[in-house]
């Protein structure tokens, strides 16, 4: 079983920062593709960003600039560095992974969820 557990939400003033936490833990034996989904109330689950084995990452344009997406392979975690953030940004963030088991194929896992709100 692999599951993801994330940390690092909260309330946070607009123009602050948060990071976000997210470890993958269980049989493991790689991850490909690390990303943060977010879902804001009444709105569709969104990318937010992704960053594959390699290290190449990808943003929203929404994002871009002002979230940085990064990753430490030894710890099988993906981490989101959030700053300048907006109202807009408000959402539950998701942790997402594409994860290589032992002896099994392929399982994309999905996180809990963590709470992010931007006050005005």
């Amino acid at each position: 079983q692999v599951q993801l557990v994330e940390s690092g939400g909260g309330l946070v003033q607009a123009g602050g920062s948060l990071r976000l936490s997210c470890a993958a833990s269980g049989s493991i034996f790689g991850i490909n593709a690390m990303g943060w989904y977010r879902q804001a109330p009444g709105k569709q689950r969104e990318l937010v960003a992704t960053i594959i084995d390699g290290g190449m990452t990808n943003y929203a344009d929404s994002v871009s600039g002002r979230f940085t997406i990064s990753r430490d392979n030894a710890k099988n975690t993906v981490y989101l560095q959030m700053n300048s953030l907006k109202p807009g940004d408000t959402a539950v963030y998701y942790c997402n992974a594409d994860i290589r088991r032992f002896g099994k194929g392929n399982l994309e896992v999905w996180g809990q969820g963590t709470l992010v709100t931007v006050s005005s």
